[in-house]
């Protein structure tokens, strides 16, 4: 179906008697939908906005388009939880009502302040030659749970110098002022963060450019984030427009963080290398909050902008990630799953096989929606591997190659292919002859750990609904590999 601008831009208010309840019934037929995900229950779903605990609850958003698998009018979708596991949902929290966001709530950021929750987010419009007009906006939610927006931006437009690529709030305190960095791209379409300050919240004056150690780093810098972590700062982006490097950077887009030293005073953050934060293919956009014990946890969207998915044809797509815990490790971002995940574990099965230049097919373990641990020790073997959501002609592989030093995700044959002008193998360089490996298999994603967060791999995938063995083998030689798995309720 191809989309006319009229069918793009409808709010959610719109919807025609039935048309809603009909696009359910199909999606709801999908064989593709997740079972522990956050998924919409119709439509498409994008990057996640307003993470934050807020009056003993988080509060989650996701830019959302009610009316089929397309990026259109974007809503914000609201949901809530005491344990980032179990989610409630509390259904569309903005859409566009002024002249400024005719086109769209695009992405923002929330900050608890006073007892009520602070909305940040991007109003998006089209004149009339159809050019972009970027705003920024406040809501605030009280604790009543009712929402009342500004009838007005805080931010009106980009200054001189800087295209209306402008959006995706990240409002932060330090010190006596709260702070608001921008995505942005100047004029010589290069991307870059634009630093505001305020003593409000609602008086917003604009400081200068962000300054880094890389001023020229893609033609976009969108969904910033910014947080302390163990000490240090760390900031958080996507930029579009990378290159391919090695084995890294290599899907149409990326999200990846600086370690560094933010000096306000400046507008200066002083930056060490850019840290890519999934090795996989479906990754984006990600914010983070903190827990009332001091954790601090990221959410991503897992999944791409440009990207066709085969959920597509059922009326929806999209997911988000599992929450990821963040640390760091001798300089460089770890991520481990949340803790709480574990309460979804309601059944328990172990495995220990000897594969000798050979390749076997588990009788006790399917690949069924759940946990894995896996330890694979190489041994004597050139490579060794362990195929996922096995079918006629299918499989998802991870593959430990000792010759050739790295650890990959296969999704050559994963189904239904996605995208594969960006490949269908991701690799990182693995020098070590044992990896321990914390896998979560849903019904049409897998997300891989390497060594407690080491690295991680997020895909989507898309197999037949019959394929569900888990074949392990070894090449050349003799390796050892133990798994021990939890399906989910």
């Amino acid at each position: 179906m191809s989309w006319t601008n009229a069918q793009r831009y409808r709010a959610i208010t719109d919807a025609k008697d039935g048309e809603l309840s009909v696009l359910e019934a199909k999606v709801a037929k999908s064989i593709w939908r997740q079972k522990y995900h956050i998924q919409p229950n119709y439509g498409l779903l994008n990057d996640p906005n307003g993470f934050c605990y807020y009056n003993g609850k988080y509060h989650l958003f996701y830019q959302w388009f009610p009316f089929g698998a397309v990026h259109g009018m974007k809503h914000w979708y609201h949901l809530t939880s005491t344990d980032l596991v179990n989610w409630q949902e509390e259904g569309v929290a903005l859409m566009p009502e002024f002249p400024h966001e005719s086109h769209g709530i695009f992405s923002g950021t929330g900050l608890v302040n006073d007892n009520q929750l602070y909305l940040f987010y991007t109003g998006n419009h089209r004149d009339e030659k159809w050019q972009r007009r970027s705003s920024q906006c406040l809501a605030i939610l009280s604790s009543d749970g009712k929402i009342e927006k500004l009838a007005e931006p805080v931010i009106s437009g980009p200054p001189q110098q800087y295209t209306h690529n402008f959006r995706d709030p990240k409002v932060f305190k330090k010190g006596n002022h709260y702070y608001m960095l921008v995505g942005a791209q100047r004029e010589s379409l290069e991307g870059c963060l634009l630093v505001y300050v305020s003593d409000d919240l609602k008086a917003w004056k604009f400081k200068q450019e962000l300054k880094t150690n890389h001023d020229s780093f893609g033609f976009m810098w969108e969904c910033p984030d910014y947080f302390s972590l163990q000490g240090q700062e760390v900031l958080l982006l996507s930029p579009q427009g990378l290159k391919p490097k090695g084995n890294d950077f290599q899907n149409i887009y990326h999200s990846g963080v600086f370690i560094g030293k933010f000096d306000e005073h400046v507008g200066y953050f002083d930056t060490d290398s850019f840290q890519e934060l999934d090795k996989g293919f479906d990754f984006y956009a990600p914010q983070t909050t903190q827990t009332p014990d001091g954790r601090q946890i990221l959410i991503g969207w897992m999944g791409l902008p440009d990207t066709v998915y085969p959920s597509d044809h059922d009326g929806w797509a999209n997911c988000l990630t599992i929450p990821r815990e963040l640390s760091i490790k001798n300089g460089q971002i770890q991520q481990q799953p949340l803790q709480e995940l574990k309460q979804k574990r309601v059944k328990t099965t172990q495995h220990q096989i000897k594969v000798v230049s050979s390749r076997e097919r588990l009788k006790t373990i399917y690949s069924e929606v759940g946990e894995y641990r896996i330890s694979i020790n190489v041994g004597t073997a050139e490579r060794v591997g362990i195929a996922f959501r096995v079918g006629d002609d299918e499989e998802t592989v991870c593959l430990l190659d000792q010759v050739a030093e790295y650890f990959s995700l296969d999704r050559t044959r994963s189904g239904i292919p996605v995208a594969t002008d960006y490949g269908t193998v991701r690799k990182m360089t693995y020098q070590q002859s044992v990896v321990q490996l914390t896998v979560f298999l849903d019904q049409s994603s897998i997300e891989v750990f390497v060594n407690d967060g080491e690295a991680v791999f997020s895909s989507r995938i898309f197999p037949k609904e019959d394929s569900r063995y888990l074949d392990v083998f070894a090449e050349n030689g003799t390796a050892q590999i133990e798994i021990k798995q939890w399906c989910y309720a």
